[in-house]
């Protein structure tokens, strides 16, 4: 009878769930971590060693292979803290044993192993009896961690460049991998093939005969198509892909990797069919790979999970992705920053996060990525870029500079976030004396980029103390649309038990049903990406623009067939549904209209 909740803590920033596996494992929670910025590891390795009286070591940037080791310390010291919390919880006394008794609290009312532990209490069995049960049947959440496949920037030593795999997403990749984790890794930001290749080193990455795989592997997606090509890609490096975690590809917090107008239904239906397509064919694959490289084959296939994540805020959406799309785990991401015994944010932010509508939250230009990110209105790490800009000092010094993917001005590429870019950046925009308003357009679009490597750790150096030289103290956020409908600060046991539909906490705002607010959020996008093309359509852009709006009419058609054979499920909000659905039909018809009016002969 395994202890199982149903749904995972995704990662949030480089620092907000960057301990929430000690907050939460203990409790049989998911939760994944980010091992983008090992700077920020490296300080709170030490802040939680010398709050346990652990000996610490400092890893300096002169040791050789430094950001490998330091993530690779803060792993193994995480899990040790973790398993001491674990193990604790299942040695309390009858007198100390509240963990124990909200470890199956906060379990779903439909697990079996929940049911087992009332049947005992009822039964008056030993609390002996019933810590020996426990101690065979509980088990703690993983620790999982994230790399972002696209932040590989190389790195230098005494100005000469350092060979590939000490590139940041190969030396992170490094640091999880000679861990002592039995946890997953997940890849997210698309496909990296040099470092997928980079994982055929490490045979933590492999399966045994028994089909156990030490180091997972979890590929985040957006679509089926994605899927099958990475997962066959890495199978045939005889490397499995233990689950695909599918994310909305708008309605969700941080970067925003919008598709092509394909909706979260859709994909997820997709997934939900060929799902044993999927497992057969990549099996195959995986074994002929594994018998060619002479390594051990498993005796059975292997088997696959899938997830998703993305704008869920109901108990009623959660349970429904699980029972229609056969999901095994749905991830519950921008409500958790409510809770301060899950997630590591200041009071200051929290205190905006709770009282921040719809339209404090936004899909902003603000990441040096280039890519859309989710932001939060008046967050201060852009009130102190506002400042900069107002004093005639754009742009930020870039001290971690994991974002520097820029070689425009440089050969050693810099970040689009820091002074030297912009300054350079400007400097070329006044030399062509445009029109002041097409100059004003082109200089914000400059210096909007935020320095998003201090600024979503800050919090995390607040919460612990932990000194810093530098002066900006801002902090940056990054929530979906879905935090609009969350304001009220949660304990651990809220949360769940809004998930498991024990409680609500919904704010009582009028909130749209996850499918209904990603359609809006893909129906103004694209209406902004048509606003962007100031007058007429090439053939190019038409054919993309077109393709977006059926993706989306397809989208719409699969909704209200959907919602009309959902016996027993939204019958409160069915008639509200199909009549949305009904006006953004009708909206999108009249932008093809437009669209074919604007496209050049």
């Amino acid at each position: 009878m395994p202890a199982k909740h149903t749904f995972h803590i995704p990662v949030m920033g480089t620092g907000f769930t960057l301990d929430t596996p000690l907050k939460v494992s203990h409790y049989g929670m998911d939760s994944v971590i980010s091992i983008v910025d090992d700077v920020l590891i490296e300080k709170l390795r030490r802040s939680y060693c010398e709050k346990f009286e652990i000996p610490y070591q400092n890893i300096t940037n002169k040791i050789e292979d430094f950001r490998a080791k330091r993530i690779t310390s803060y792993l193994n010291l995480l899990q040790e803290l973790t398993e001491e919390k674990f193990k604790q919880l299942k040695e309390a006394t009858y007198e100390s044993g509240v963990e124990l008794r909200n470890y199956f609290d906060m379990l779903p009312d439909s697990s079996t192993i929940k049911e087992h532990f009332k049947a005992m209490l009822t039964e008056n069995a030993t609390w002996n009896d019933i810590k020996s049960w426990a101690n065979d049947h509980l088990k703690m959440g993983s620790i999982d961690v994230n790399i972002m496949t696209k932040l590989d920037k190389s790195n230098y030593q005494n100005g000469k460049k350092l060979a590939q795999e000490y590139n940041d997403a190969h030396a992170a990749l490094r640091g999880f991998a000679e861990s002592n984790l039995e946890s997953s890794l997940i890849l997210s930001a698309g496909m990296n093939p040099r470092l997928y290749s980079y994982m055929e080193q490490f045979d933590d990455f492999y399966p045994d005969a028994d089909g156990y795989i030490k180091k997972k592997i979890v590929i985040k997606v957006s679509d089926y198509r994605s899927a099958l090509i990475q997962g066959k890609f890495l199978a045939k490096k005889g490397l499995w892909v233990s689950e695909y975690r599918i994310e909305s590809g708008l309605n969700c917090g941080g970067h925003a990797f919008a598709t092509e107008g394909f909706l979260l239904g859709p994909i997820l239906d997709e997934f939900r069919m060929n799902r044993e397509s999927l497992a057969n064919t990549v099996n195959e694959i995986i074994s002929k790979a594994l018998a060619d490289a002479d390594r051990v084959q498993p005796k059975n296939p292997l088997t696959l999970k899938i997830t998703a994540q993305g704008g869920v805020g109901t108990d009623e959406e959660h349970q429904f992705l699980i029972d229609h799309y056969g999901l095994d785990s749905v991830g519950w991401g921008s409500p958790f920053l409510l809770v301060p015994e899950a997630t590591t944010v200041d009071d200051a932010t929290l205190n905006k996060l709770s009282k921040a509508e719809e339209k404090d939250l936004y899909l902003s230009n603000i990441s040096p990525l280039g890519v859309p990110f989710n932001n939060l209105k008046g967050n201060s790490k852009d009130e102190e870029k506002d400042i900069k800009i107002a004093s005639g000092r754009p742009g930020s010094p870039c001290p971690k500079e994991f974002l520097a993917l820029n070689s425009e001005y440089t050969d050693k590429s810099i970040c689009t976030a820091s002074r030297q870019y912009q300054r350079n950046k400007i400097k070329e925009l006044e030399a062509e004396n445009l029109p002041s308003k097409t100059f004003l357009k082109r200089f914000e679009s400059i210096v909007e980029k935020s320095c998003l490597c201090v600024g979503l750790g800050a919090a995390t150096e607040k919460i612990h103390n932990i000194k810093t030289n530098r002066p900006s103290k801002g902090v940056s956020i990054c929530p979906g649309p879905n935090m609009a409908y969350f304001s009220k600060v949660m304990s651990l046991k809220d949360i769940t038990d809004h998930i498991y539909g024990r409680n609500n906490f919904l704010s009582g705002k009028d909130r749209p049903h996850m499918f209904l607010k990603e359609l809006k959020l893909y129906a103004d996008y694209l209406k902004e990406k048509i606003e962007d093309t100031q007058g007429e359509l090439n053939k190019r852009q038409e054919k993309y623009f077109l393709s977006f709006t059926r993706n989306m009419k397809n989208g719409i058609n699969y909704y209200q067939n959907l919602f009309h054979k959902a016996v027993d499920r939204f019958e409160d909000s069915k008639n509200s549904i199909s009549e949305e659905l009904d006006r953004q039909m009708k909206s999108l018809e009249q932008f093809e209209k437009r669209l074919k009016s604007m496209t050049q002969i």
